[in-house]
């Protein structure tokens, strides 16, 4: 460990003084752990420090946060397990927690990496001014959009104001971080970890450096190449379809539960233009007020379900409740989740999503989409849409990072045939121009497919890529 630690504190000094090839500084600086894990584990724990803006020569530097846990393998491989997480605006060390319970533990060690805005980065895009807005348009019945729309416009003001370069926060400014910490650990071999979102920012971090990347595991990924501000509405309406054809089929009760599917149609088509109110008592207030709320809410529920599989079993009678009119005891927790969380995506998300996807979607698509489903018009599947992005107003991530290119590299792609977000054709896609690829099909679980079987199966493909897996469980297909 002294050792590690002594390296890192070179490379500091090193680097402190490197230019890359934009002229920018690139350092390490060691820091206390933000996150603790099993105690019999050695953690190293540091700061990547990186230009906040690469196109600018002279700009600010932001401080990226990571965690090496540390294999008790004295064999260990040279190629570490690096993972970030999804979102984008997701914060990545926490995971470090849970690297003691799995597989890449036992013969490598593992990198959780923070990407750059998110919650233990420096600094961290955050704000109260979205959340904000978004409440008051509850408690004062105005419309969401709008107000969402103004509480962007104060967002945006409030980060610039701290001096905050939104233009330096997208996947191509993530794609350079984890190559420079690599160059900066001086890792040669690297094994690399992406769910969602990130699924497809470590495939651009293949594309940038595929001889560095040893093999590449993908969870539920979203590729760079999709559009999915014109496919999330469907992805959802597809894995819902799956599961209330599962309830249709097995049901006992074929009178309540025979015709689910049409159920969900009908009634949601019906209250399209429809606005109802509940009487409602925000905690900490005196007095109950009628808030008004639409199918977008109702939809918010129904979809917030679709992501835990725990709740699967509780989807078809969560609609044909619903669809009888009993909505009050959903909205009031619903409302509750309002007031008392943080509403609204994170300023990094913002960016990000906005960079990504904004000027790469086509929105004459997504009209075509509710021809087929015109109970989704109007509703915002994903909370960051375009109307924001041409607020936020950042110009698109490069064309290249949004191309699908081919890659003779292993990978591990894993998906559950119930996922809403990211369908498993995505998976299906990646391995059309990765065909040293194989698929892990969860047939009982949908978006992000961690578990102890994924885990098990992620180990063996570690210790040989290129072996083709074999599964032991019903549920789960390879392919």
């Amino acid at each position: 460990m002294k050792i590690y630690i002594f390296l890192l504190l070179v490379l500091a000094v090193e680097t402190a003084k490197a230019q890359n090839k934009q002229g920018m500084v690139r350092a390490i600086e060691t820091c206390a752990c933000p996150i603790k894990t099993d105690s019999s584990f050695l953690m190293t724990c540091a700061y990547l420090i990186v230009p906040e803006n690469r196109k600018k020569n002279n700009g600010r530097t932001v401080k990226l946060p990571f965690i090496i846990v540390h294999s008790k393998n004295p064999a260990k491989k040279k190629d570490p397990f690096l993972y970030t997480t999804g979102g984008p605006g997701g914060s990545s060390l926490g995971w470090a927690e849970g690297v003691p319970m799995h597989s890449p533990i036992k013969d490598r060690d593992c990198i959780a990496f923070e990407q750059r805005g998110t919650y233990f980065a420096v600094p961290r895009l955050d704000g109260d001014e979205l959340d904000t807005a978004i409440k008051a348009s509850y408690r004062r019945n105005l419309n969401k959009d709008s107000m969402v729309l103004e509480g962007v416009k104060l967002y945006r003001r409030a980060m610039e104001a701290k001096g905050i370069d939104l233009l330096g926060y997208n996947t191509d400014e993530s794609v350079a971080d984890i190559d420079d910490l690599l160059v900066s650990l001086r890792i040669d071999s690297v094994n690399l970890f992406g769910g969602s979102y990130s699924g497809g920012l470590m495939m651009a971090v293949l594309q940038k450096d595929p001889a560095r990347v040893r093999s590449l595991v993908l969870d539920s990924p979203l590729p760079t190449f999709i559009p999915v501000d014109q496919e999330e509405p469907h992805n959802f309406i597809e894995a819902l379809d799956i599961l209330l054809d599962r309830v249709q089929k097995d049901s006992a009760d074929k009178v309540l539960y025979g015709n689910v599917k049409a159920v969900f149609r009908q009634y949601f088509t019906s209250i399209a233009k429809t606005t109802f109110f509940l009487r409602y008592l925000e905690k900490g207030t005196r007095d109950s007020v009628n808030i008004a709320y639409t199918k977008n809410e109702l939809l918010d529920i129904i979809v917030g379900n679709m992501f835990d599989p725990s709740n699967y079993k509780n989807v078809a009678s969560l609609i044909v409740d619903i669809a009888a009119g009993h909505h009050q005891k959903y909205m009031r927790g619903k409302l509750d989740d309002i007031f008392s969380g943080h509403q609204g995506p994170s300023a990094m998300r913002i960016s990000v999503y906005c960079a990504d996807q904004d000027a790469y979607n086509d929105v004459s698509v997504l009209e075509q989409l509710y021809t087929i489903y015109p109970f989704m018009k109007g509703y915002h599947i994903n909370d960051v849409y375009k109307p924001i992005c041409d607020c936020w107003n950042v110009p698109p991530i490069a064309k290249q990072t949004k191309q699908q290119f081919y890659a003779a590299t292993p990978a591990l792609l894993s998906d559950g045939i119930m996922d809403a977000a990211c369908r498993p054709i995505y998976i299906d896609q990646i391995h059309h121009y990765m065909p040293n690829s194989q698929r892990l099909l969860f047939t009982n679980r949908g978006h992000m497919t961690g578990s102890r079987y994924f885990d098990e199966l992620l180990g063996r493909f570690l210790n040989n890529p290129f072996e083709k897996l074999q599964s032991v469980q019903d549920d789960v297909v390879v392919y």
